[in-house]
């Protein structure tokens, strides 16, 4: 079966920059230097959202956005990177009514210190607005200039698919990009979503690639480093024998390669044929290096079929 050629014309890279962690647990100084050791190891595209980190104590939402933003301008190097943000899920610009796409596009612009954005995503579905409104909105963006290209996030294979046909009917920019939990130890999306996806020619940027830290290989069934900040999540993840086994799996594959486990994870996801690339965080310019080490990674036919075998979904 073949399926239709994606339509994206954005460059993804080998791994996009997760930026939910400026503001948070990355201040704007060590920000600007993982954003720097990201560019000069060959990373060109970053990932954020106006909500990115509301969640921290006097935070409101955006600071992620003004930090990427400062060292944009800092640097000038905007068309060097590509800029992905999202709409939304933060409290004082939430939902998709046409209103607040226009409202939030344009906070997003100020804080980024951008006449443009390559990729605007739909953080979520909106069950609330009619899918002709947001999507043409969404379009007046495009045929504006503020965006080149529009992404869905979070979304169902069905409202994936009901999108494509109104914006093929009513002549709107269809979404081209999705963003969706996916990595070795989440691979839900692959009974409806995945094939949605190959059959419209979207292409998926998965989030939550490593698993909130387990697929990096330190959370062992024997407790070690169980004291992390993410430990209990991470380690939620051991309650699974197919993932404790998974862990043996990567060390395999990434003593063969002499690289990290890190390494090997993000290469399986970016090797599936729907993804254009993992998107995944780093806090510190040494977690940057380990993620870029994947743009340097091809795993064979044979070391992806074990890997997908140890986790294959058991629908």
């Amino acid at each position: 079966m073949t399926h239709p050629t994606p339509r994206t014309r954005l460059d993804f890279g080998p791994v996009v920059l997760g930026g939910n962690v400026f503001g948070w647990t990355t201040d704007r100084d060590e920000g600007f230097r993982v954003l720097d050791a990201f560019v000069d190891g060959g990373g060109r595209s970053i990932d954020t959202a106006d909500v990115y980190p509301a969640w921290v104590p006097g935070n409101s939402g955006g600071e992620s956005e003004a930090i990427i933003g400062e060292w944009l301008a800092s640097r000038g190097n905007r068309d060097r990177v590509e800029i992905a943000t999202k709409v939304y899920s933060l409290a004082t610009r939430p939902g998709l009514s046409p209103a607040n796409i226009r409202a939030a596009v344009e906070d997003s612009l100020r804080r980024l210190q951008t006449d443009h954005l390559d990729l605007y995503y739909a953080h979520r579905d909106d069950a609330d607005v009619p899918q002709e409104e947001y999507l043409a909105a969404f379009d007046a963006l495009v045929r504006e200039g503020k965006v080149r290209e529009l992404g869905a996030s979070n979304f169902s294979a069905d409202r994936l698919a009901s999108a494509a046909a109104i914006a093929d009917a009513e002549g709107l920019t269809p979404f081209t990009v999705a963003q969706d939990r996916w990595s070795l130890v989440e691979r839900e999306i692959e009974d409806e979503l995945v094939p949605t996806l190959r059959e419209l020619g979207v292409v998926e940027a998965p989030y939550h690639s490593l698993a909130a830290g387990f697929l990096t290989g330190k959370y062992r069934p024997d407790g070690s480093d169980l004291a992390s900040p993410r430990a209990k999540t991470a380690a939620s993840y051991l309650d699974d024998p197919r993932n404790v086994e998974l862990l043996t799996v990567l060390d395999d594959v990434a003593a063969s390669h002499a690289t990290s486990v890190v390494a090997v994870a993000l290469a399986w996801l970016r090797q599936q044929d729907a993804v254009a690339a993992p998107i995944a965080s780093g806090r510190t310019v040494e977690q940057v290096q380990t993620l870029l080490e994947s743009a340097r990674l091809e795993l064979d036919a044979d070391e992806l079929a074990r890997l997908s075998k140890v986790t294959a979904p058991r629908g």
